[in-house]
């Protein structure tokens, strides 16, 4: 068997076949090696790379397919891929055979942001292939789509290669000869629910994981689904189950390809690690070059340089998850990653010169954006909203947006503004899951404002210390009063609405909160002290979390003087209980010289 060069596109063809992409006119054998792959925007003034294989997205009618083919010509493109099934037009076979760019159309059921995936990944096995010529078993190192084409004509079946979680890392050609359910799992990258679950009942991955012999799969049954059987067969390097191979079989294998299904097994192991090794360099050197980026400085210039973003303004984007994700520490891990690399797809799609990268817990971004600042910041926003929406509320990605960075010295600034809209998004203090800082400005403050208090270990002062050390010892609730006295701008009918108390009652509650505290609530500084120190107050989402320290044993504090500036300890306000266990309200912490709020109904 013949196999094209690598980054051909006729290799294009052959690896992913039918099930992906049909060519429809041109020729790809005397195409040169493909140079990248771009997306076709009609409203956009673009310049491909040389030989590049274009995505026509919005491509439509055999007039926009001719115009389209001869201004990629002038691009020395070398292939044009369109979605819908075209009807046999001779003037379209004569301008693909005149300018040299093939015509191919995208299989109806899979999606431009998979087939960009697909490229990239090709594009990038293609790099390591020229990074390390030596060749495995007559196949280059790593190449794992090469190896399932080897493989498969050995076994007369179509086969894929998949990892330790089902997840298809490479398929042979001809699978269009298998059934419905390989189809569905080549699109999704990933073999269906459905059929794991039955592979469970069936008992096929414990014989996977325990053997080193051939497993046979009867054929499964949903309905009137069809399907082949199957038989797999265990990856292993050493005791590490690396991942199984699968060929869906239309007769049944002889002891002959029984053999070399088994020892083709070790020749995959081999290939899978050097795949692994291969996508961990790759991994840790775009992390390293996306960090040097992200400080900033003269060496972030370099950095972009390699990365291919280059120069212009960019600014960063900050990925993370919302709270509440669960406490499997590898689940939380593996969709970190998985997200990380959805990402990616997703905004090399809408601007190929991005780069991501996974540092820790944090997915960054680098976005390059173009245009006025604030107007790049929305546009970033709506393709992050975009990318939320796409992988749904099950997946709890939360994307920040940093601001503009006009130059590469600037993106350390653009990336503590991400760090800091990320953190106000996982707080679990709003339902917002994409924010610049913009939109969160006032809360990263208070946030920050909160780190302030806390490491300087400061207490509570002044008229809602002594509020708090009065609820404490009388079991009253004027912190709560005041509270919702000042959510509700001073509306008394509104604000007793929100406590559940009689309006009356609630007239006579405040003002035992302006005596109590000693307070002027008809002061708009001392109004708005009052709001923040709740404000501060309340982002402690557990006892001593809040911006002060945590408050003593609530029943054996001592009323405050008054001739004394009253100083406690706080963490938090006490949840409001009912009206009817209300007491302590006339307490003896009441001061001689009562002070009525000026302006309030009663």
């Amino acid at each position: 068997m013949t196999t094209p060069p690598a980054r051909s596109l006729g290799r294009v063809l052959e690896d992913f076949g039918s099930t992906h992409l049909d060519l429809l006119y041109g020729d790809v054998e005397g195409t040169a090696e493909i140079g990248g792959v771009g997306i076709h925007d009609p409203h956009d003034e673009q310049r491909h790379p040389p030989h590049a294989i274009v995505l026509g997205v919005g491509v439509h009618g055999a007039d926009e397919i001719v115009e389209l083919l001869r201004r990629l010509a002038d691009d020395h493109a070398a292939a044009l891929v369109v979605r819908e099934t075209i009807e046999p037009a001779a003037e379209l076979a004569q301008v693909a055979a005149e300018t040299g760019v093939a015509l191919l159309a995208l299989t109806r059921g899979v999606s431009w942001a998979e087939l960009a995936a697909m490229f990239r990944t090709f594009l990038s096995d293609g790099d390591n292939d020229e990074a390390q010529t030596h060749t495995l078993g007559g196949v280059p190192s790593g190449d794992l789509f090469a190896l399932a084409n080897a493989i498969a004509p050995l076994l007369d079946a179509p086969i894929t290669i998949e990892d330790h979680r089902s997840r298809i890392l490479a398929f042979s050609g001809r699978q269009d000869e298998a059934d419905s359910a390989r189809v569905e799992s080549i699109l999704a990258r990933q073999v269906p629910e459905r059929y794991l679950r039955m592979h469970e009942k069936r008992g096929v991955f414990r014989d996977l994981y325990r053997s080193d012999a051939l497993v046979y799969v009867p054929a499964p049954t949903f309905g009137d689904e069809v399907a082949l059987p199957r038989v797999a067969v265990a990856v292993r390097a050493g005791d590490e189950f690396l991942g199984s191979v699968w060929a869906a079989l239309r007769k049944p294998l002889t002891p002959e390809r029984e053999q070399a299904f088994l020892e083709s097994a070790k020749l995959v192991a081999l290939h899978m690690l050097r795949f692994r090794a291969g996508a961990d360099a790759e991994n840790r050197l775009r992390a390293d070059l996306v960090t040097t980026a992200l400080e900033g400085g003269v060496a972030a210039i370099r950095a972009l340089r390699r990365l291919g973003p280059g120069g212009g303004p960019m600014l960063v984007m900050a990925m993370g998850l919302a709270p509440g994700r669960g406490a499997d520490h590898a689940h939380v891990t593996a969709e970190r990653q998985r997200l990380a690399g959805a990402l990616g797809v997703h905004l090399t799609a809408v601007q190929p010169r991005s780069a991501v990268a996974l540092l820790g817990e944090v997915v960054y971004a680098l976005f390059p954006v173009a245009g006025d600042p604030a107007h790049a910041r929305e546009r970033a926003v709506l393709v992050a909203a975009n990318f939320v929406r796409r992988t749904g509320e099950r997946a709890g990605a939360v994307i920040a947006v940093g601001s503009v960075a006009g130059e590469p010295v600037d993106l350390a600034h653009s990336r503590a503004d991400a760090d800091r809209v990320l953190r106000v998004l996982t707080s679990g203090r709003t339902s917002r899951r994409v924010a610049s800082i913009a939109d969160v400005y006032v809360d990263a403050l208070l946030l920050e404002m909160r780190d302030f208090t806390i490491g300087n270990r400061d207490e509570l002062f002044g008229p809602l210390a002594r509020l708090a050390a009065y609820d404490a010892k009388h079991n009253a609730q004027l912190v709560d009063m005041l509270r919702a006295w000042l959510d509700a701008f001073g509306d008394v009918m509104v604000a007793a609405a929100s406590v559940f108390v009689h309006p009356n009652t609630f007239r006579y509650r405040i003002r035992r909160v302006a005596e109590v505290g000693r307070m002027d609530l008809q002061d708009p500084a001392e109004r708005f002290a009052m709001m923040l120190q709740l404000r501060l107050m309340d982002l402690g989402g557990q006892a001593g979390e809040g911006a002060f320290a945590a408050l003593p044993d609530a029943r054996s504090a001592d009323c405050p003087r008054e001739d004394s500036e009253a100083h406690v300890p706080w963490h938090g306000h006490t949840p409001l209980r009912a009206v009817e266990g209300v007491r302590g309200v006339d307490g003896d912490c009441s001061p001689s010289r009562p002070l009525r709020p000026r302006g309030m109904s009663v």
